[in-house]
């Protein structure tokens, strides 16, 4: 299939004889104007970018059209693209989004069947001047019920479309003993501090540090696991994880497919340099889980769910028979970062007692009294709260129902994010650096795989319409059976290789923490 991109201007003498350069493309002098916008994957119709995102490839759609050609255009300077897939190429991309900062990027698709072109409606793209980090990670798992040793921690530049393995589980697995790797994490972005943590063989937490690689076990006789779920805090070496006894059942008549629940959880505070592990909260009777830093340093934000035994089975089947009970609410600790002593819990959302019709909740699909809040995440300026509002549950990323909900942190409004909601999951969501931009994991494009999706936040909490992670080739996504999970922002790449992070691994004997009592 030919491709052309070029871009034109009548004020560049030498971006003009590259347009006489590339014959072969040009817009149709004749043809026929549909009332429709052009069916096109991934759909960038009416999208907010920012400046320095990479090339917005997509393809038609239509599965009758033999040919086409897309026009990107704003005010006289174009990029052309012959072909059903629009791919421009990176620095004519870079100079048309350059220009038309602060503007909109025109769409135009012709599309011809047999002899006849039609004219689609055009679209635009609007070009944000907030820039966004350079940098993405993400874990990519194939669907659990399949396999799920399987899988790497890639990064990928949002600038162009390099993407880089950072860890391969496969590494250290084997035939005999597997090995899952999860929850990536940083401190302020920043990719020289990192944290990612190996279950079962070579088990352990793997923490870069300012250059140094090292294996941590935070396993003790008063934590009921290692760190699972991790919130690094803003400036001091301190992560504060949550320790979870966590499980899956597979549903055989559900469209969620399976259930991801813990029988416990508590949340622990690590200080990375002493190698120290103190309790922050250990009630029997609450599942504390996804603790989530202020950008100031001084609150520890969480979800939290009450929950009482009252049978003789064990406690994770009686976590899964009683499943729909389980609501977690979003709580939040006052901290001092000169004693590292926390305050007592003070709730921020009660999500266990809404239900359907209040405060929008009608956008949420359910008719359930009484629903669950998980994975707080707190905007860089400290004003808004974004969450994820499920029927029930922790694992809300398996949810079909689950939507993103935003609150004001001044005023206390909460209302559900619509503007980047779906009909599908919404979940695994982080902040930009410039809290002008969200990502999040979704399953609207098919149901079944999660892929990313970035929105503008404006300074009053206003979100765009969400686009998909633009790749090279825009039929990618239709191709790849993995999903994106837990996609954070980065300030850079990580420069440590697979193998690297391989043999501390399997080369290192964990070091394990110290435990000592909370204040």
């Amino acid at each position: 299939m030919k491709h052309t991109s070029f871009i034109t201007s009548h004020f560049s003498i030498s971006i003009a004889l590259l347009l006489a350069a590339c014959s072969g493309v040009s817009v149709p002098e004749s043809y026929t104007q549909a009332d429709q916008l052009p069916a096109i994957y991934p759909d960038y119709a009416d999208v907010t970018i920012p400046v320095n995102i990479a090339p917005l490839s997509f393809q038609l759609e239509q599965t009758d059209a033999d040919d086409a050609v897309v026009r990107y255009s704003n005010g006289e300077a174009e990029i052309l693209c012959g072909g059903l897939k629009a791919q421009p190429s990176l620095d004519d991309w870079r100079q048309l989004a350059g220009k038309a900062a602060g503007g909109d990027i025109t769409v135009e698709v012709y599309a011809r069947k047999g002899d006849s072109w039609t004219r689609y409606q055009p679209f635009a793209i609007h070009v944000s001047t907030d820039s966004i980090d350079p940098y993405i990670s993400y874990r990519l798992i194939s669907p659990s019920y399949v396999t799920y040793e399987e899988l790497t921690l890639n990064q990928r530049c949002l600038e162009n479309y390099d993407e880089e393995v950072m860890v391969d589980n496969m590494l250290c697995s084997t035939e005999a003993k597997g090995q899952c790797v999860n929850c990536h994490n940083y401190q302020q972005y920043n990719p020289q501090r990192m944290q990612f943590h190996a279950r079962q063989n070579h088990g352990g937490t793997v923490i870069a540090y300012d250059g140094q690689l090292r294996k941590v076990n935070m396993k003790n006789d008063s934590t009921i696991s290692a760190g699972v779920y991790p919130a690094w805090h803003p400036t001091l070496p301190l992560i504060a994880y949550s320790t979870n006894l966590t499980s899956q059942s597979f549903h055989t008549r559900n469209a969620n497919k399976i259930e991801v629940a813990d029988a416990a959880s508590d949340l622990i505070l690590y200080d990375v340099e002493r190698n120290e592990v103190t309790n922050v909260e250990n009630d029997l009777s609450e599942f504390e889980c996804y603790p989530h830093w202020a950008p100031d340093g001084q609150t520890l934000y969480y979800c939290s769910a009450h929950f009482e035994r009252r049978d003789t089975i064990p406690a994770a089947a009686e976590v899964f028979f009683r499943a729909s009970e389980v609501k977690y609410n979003l709580y939040r600790k006052t901290f001092d970062p000169a004693t590292r002593r926390f305050g007592p819990r003070e709730m921020v959302f009660r999500a266990d007692s809404l239900g359907a019709g209040i405060l929008g909740l009608d956008t949420l699909r359910t008719d359930s009294i009484g629903l669950s809040a998980t994975l707080p995440r707190v905007s860089p300026d400290g004003r808004f709260l974004l969450f994820t509002l499920g029927r029930y549950g922790v694992f809300h990323i398996w949810h079909h129902e689950a939507d993103l909900w935003l609150m004001d942190l001044n005023s206390g409004a909460t209302r559900s994010f619509t503007e980047v909601n779906s009909p599908d999951t919404e979940s695994y969501h982080s902040w930009s650096s410039n809290g002008r931009w969200i990502i999040f994991s979704s399953r609207r494009t098919d149901g079944n795989f999660t892929r990313p999706f970035i929105a503008h936040v404006d300074a009053d909490g206003h979100g765009s319409k969400p686009f998909e992670l633009p790749q090279a080739d825009p039929g990618y996504h239709h191709e790849l059976m993995k999903s994106y999970n837990i996609p954070e922002f980065m300030s850079g790449r990580v420069t440590f290789t697979p193998q690297q992070f391989a043999d501390v691994l399997k080369g290192q004997e964990a070091a394990t923490a110290t435990f000592t009592e909370s204040k």
